[in-house]
């Protein structure tokens, strides 16, 4: 199994957005990958809703893992993913 333990980077921690983003880059990574929050409850990281309901903050931290042999260089990214601030864009104005 491969872990990655990372502190969470946006302000609102994985709430609504930052959430989505997230799951999705999780789904497209092609490795089953749960998340796993300081009380140890672990959930499957590509569902938002399982992510949604962990109550996640800004500044908390959590565990990445899998035990797909390969899942080295997704939860590697992941990890910086989660580490970065993810509600950071702004609505462009219409032309």
């Amino acid at each position: 199994m491969s872990s990655k333990t990372v502190t969470i980077g946006s302000k609102v921690g994985l709430h609504a957005r930052p959430a989505s983003v997230f799951a999705q880059a999780v789904a497209e990574c092609g490795v089953a990958v749960m998340l796993t929050n300081a009380e140890g409850k672990t959930v499957n990281a590509a569902s938002i809703l399982s992510v949604l309901s962990m109550g996640i903050g800004y500044g908390d931290r959590v565990t990445l893992s899998s035990n797909d042999e390969s899942a080295s260089e997704a939860l590697e990214a992941l990890a910086q993913l989660l580490a970065s601030e993810l509600d950071d864009e702004k609505p462009t104005a219409a032309l």
